[in-house]
């Protein structure tokens, strides 16, 4: 038996499921049914022709329950595959974020400044605000925006983690 007080880990799981209504409904209800916590979702169809679509999650739990929800989760009827991306360590995380950002004056150089630094590219621009455009890893989103939000700080708008396995071999 597992101890009760285990480290809660970030773990990236990445599904194949078939792309039709309602199954996107089933996994996260999977999660909401049993008090699991999705921090990122997201999901696009790859494979028009077998009409197949990958499943992102990032979910955060002792090693126990991680394991339970990957084998709660291969045992879902439209889920072909469970794979946890994060037990390899050899994973390609990224994420984009629009973040606006509003200021005058010396805020606004030392808005463009960071930017610049973190190379964020400018996709939108006004006399009083700026937006922001930064893919990276979700930390290098995080240090961006907390840099940012004494400048003025408005929005952000993040797409979520989309991941993939390193080397040649498919999902």
């Amino acid at each position: 038996m597992a101890p009760i007080n285990e480290p809660a880990e970030r773990h990236t799981l990445s599904l194949l499921v078939d792309n039709e209504p309602g199954v996107l409904a089933r996994i996260v209800g999977l999660f909401s049914g049993r008090g699991y916590n999705i921090d990122s979702l997201t999901v696009s169809e790859v494979s028009h022709d077998s009409r197949r679509s990958r499943i992102t999650v990032v979910t955060t739990g002792a090693p126990m329950i991680i394991e339970q929800i990957k084998s709660q989760l291969d045992r879902l009827v439209p889920v072909h595959r469970v794979i946890d991306l994060t037990v390899d360590g050899r994973a390609l995380e990224r994420e984009l974020a629009l973040i606006k950002v509003r200021g005058k004056g010396e805020m606004r150089r030392e808005a463009l400044l960071i930017a610049d630094s973190f190379r964020a590219r400018t996709v939108d621009t006004t006399l009083e605000s700026f937006v922001f455009e930064i893919t990276g890893k979700p930390d290098k989103i995080d240090q961006f925006v907390s840099l940012l939000e004494p400048l003025g700080l408005v929005e952000v708008s993040r797409t979520g983690v989309a991941a993939i396995g390193r080397g040649p071999d498919a999902m």
